[in-house]
């Protein structure tokens, strides 16, 4: 039975991620603003879990974005 690959990161991770640290918000107010434990906000900066794609269109609401589909896609 071939193994699963491990999924690549997709740009969206990492530009929620830095769009998070940029703020210079405290974890707790962003979550606090998106409805999201800081405790989830936490460990997705650091790459210890991941989101589902609901969740990081709170996040990037609360930080003043909206996540749209490019037209390449």
């Amino acid at each position: 039975m071939a193994k699963a690959k491990k999924a690549k990161p997709v740009p969206l991770a990492r530009d929620l991620r830095q769009a998070i640290v940029d703020s210079g918000l405290t974890h707790y107010r962003i979550g606090k603003t998106a409805g999201v434990a800081p405790q989830m906000i936490d460990r997705f900066v650091h790459d210890d879990r991941d989101l589902r794609l609901r969740t990081a269109g709170r996040l990037a609401l609360a930080l003043g974005y909206e996540l749209t589909k490019s037209k390449g896609d």
